[in-house]
């Protein structure tokens, strides 16, 4: 399969053309192998591949055959690398498959290597030391965003279609946004943790993916959705296969429109114009939106400081851990200043601290609860602003304390911690662009506690709408082929959300 003719296909087609016979499991794994070659010396995405070790029974999964990459972090993969961007990890190896990973074998992926992750997925941008820089394929100058950026870029790319991505303040919906893709974030308790850890960062983190197609994201979630023995929690079963609601009609939901984030920082003008283009879109769609107003239970500073507390103790356990493994010192050498500085804050957080911090919690999880009980969605911005130059994060940054650095975090990322918090689930959707730039331009929708299956109606339903398969980035793998590509693709989208040659 040339790479011109495999980038147009999202993983539900190329599952389909592995069940028929059409290509191997292993043509596609040797293809994708050339696409990490063509493309990732400009991105710097993929910070190792192997030889595929996996050989799916065509046919037997709706992702049974195609190519796949993991995060550097939060699933391990037997006898590979799992160093969470770390000096601290470096050389670490995975002595078993995570559940995570047992799923994703189980679901016919072939999985091919890990993605670049900031240190600890303690970042909103991709530039950690052990590394380098990851690159937005728009803009390689800019940032793909984080803490899943090396995913984003992977899957923008078009090295693979879907990849691994995990979300603890918004770091699979914040390079979703960046890199022109979708993602969506489950609910709390919808993918196991096990078994090394029952919730990691106290239930503010979960697994999910990065994807080109809205049906390749809602296929893998029906893969690997459900708990495992011990799990102390889980949410509820869906009535239906997640792939079956993107085809269903949403009806007519009521949303909620919040173009100004809780803690007041300024919107950019093209974002906000983006947003109310995708609210007019949503009203043409027969959906109902309305300005509202979102109380998250707590001020905009309890709600930081809590998270800071949550985030730094938690860091401190595991640069703890690493650093007792492999007898190394916690010290410049090994970790990056803002992760010190984290660890240093966690450090002084008392246990009633900590326990004021799970209050602030259910707090806010209780006031998006309650508006969830009166609408169906909320409507934001995914970020307040294009994808930053690359080394922006660093400006300021030197100097700051554990707490500096979240807020930090936050103000790049404003609108999407709240529902780690909530652990409720919430999409970007790639629906807008910039017209000066190109860059694109992330829709987050958010729903209730479980509710899933609305988000994928609706992001079908969007999908088939305003199409967004035919915009393909200034790096990207399919332009190997066709000289002078420029970043415009030749896609269609045909009934039933696939991405298919045109």
């Amino acid at each position: 399969m040339k790479l011109s003719e495999y980038v147009t296909y999202d993983g539900v087609a190329l599952a389909e053309l592995v069940a028929r016979g059409h290509v191997t499991a292993a043509e596609l794994a040797s293809t994708a192998q050339l696409a990490s070659d063509a493309v990732n010396p400009q991105i710097n995405a993929v910070v190792e591949t192997w030889p595929a070790q996996d050989t799916p029974t065509p046919g037997s999964t709706p992702l049974a055959g195609v190519p796949f990459l993991i995060k550097d972090l939060a699933v391990a993969m037997a006898g590979k690398r799992v160093e969470l961007g770390s000096r601290l990890a470096a050389g670490n190896v995975a002595r078993a498959d995570s559940s995570l990973m047992a799923r994703f074998r189980r679901a016919g992926l072939v999985t091919l290597g890990r993605t670049a992750t900031p240190e600890f997925a303690y970042s909103t941008t991709t530039e950690g030391v052990l590394y380098g820089a990851t690159r937005n394929p728009w803009d390689p100058a800019r940032s793909p965003g984080g803490s899943s950026g090396g995913s984003g870029a992977a899957v923008a790319a078009g090295i693979v279609p879907i990849a691994h991505a995990t979300d603890a303040a918004g770091s699979l919906r914040v390079p979703a946004a960046g890199n022109g893709l979708f993602g969506l974030k489950p609910t709390r308790g919808r993918i196991s943790m096990g078994p090394d850890a029952d919730e990691v960062f106290n239930g503010l983190a979960v697994h999910g993916a990065l994807s080109r197609s809205v049906r390749d994201s809602a296929a893998l979630l029906d893969l690997v959705h459900g708990p495992e023995a011990g799990d102390p929690y889980a949410a509820q079963r869906p009535e239906r296969p997640y792939a079956q609601e993107v085809t269903r009609s949403p009806g007519s939901l009521r949303i909620g429109l919040l173009t100004r984030p809780w803690g007041g920082r300024t919107v950019d003008a093209t974002v906000v114009d983006a947003t109310l283009r995708s609210a007019r879109l949503a009203e043409s769609l027969g959906h109902r939106v309305e300005e509202v107003r979102v109380g998250l239970g707590v001020g905009w500073e309890e709600f930081v400081l809590a998270n800071a507390r949550l985030w730094s103790t938690n860091l401190v356990t595991w640069i703890d851990g690493f650093a007792a493994a492999f007898a190394r010192p916690v010290d410049a050498t090994t970790v990056e200043p803002e992760m010190l500085a984290g660890y240093a804050y966690g450090q002084q957080v008392t246990g009633a601290e900590f326990v004021h911090a799970l209050a602030m919690r259910n707090g806010v999880a209780r006031a998006i609860g309650q508006y969830f009980t009166e609408y169906d969605l909320l409507l934001t911005p995914t970020l307040p602003e294009l994808p930053v130059p690359l080394g922006t994060y660093a400006e300021g940054a030197e100097g700051a304390d554990g707490l500096g650095w979240l807020k930090q975090l936050f103000h790049r990322s404003p609108f999407t911690a709240a529902f780690n918090v909530a652990g409720t689930p919430a999409m970007s959707v790639p629906l807008e662009t910039d017209p000066v730039t190109g860059l694109p331009i992330g829709i987050q929708f958010a729903a209730g506690y479980g509710r899933e299956d609305v988000l994928f109606r609706l992001a079908g339903q969007l999908e088939q709408a305003a199409p967004w398969a035919q915009r393909t980035p200034a790096v990207w793998a399919g332009a190997m082929t066709a000289p002078g590509h420029a970043g415009t693709g030749r896609y269609r989208v045909p009934e039933g959300g696939s991405v298919a040659p045109a």
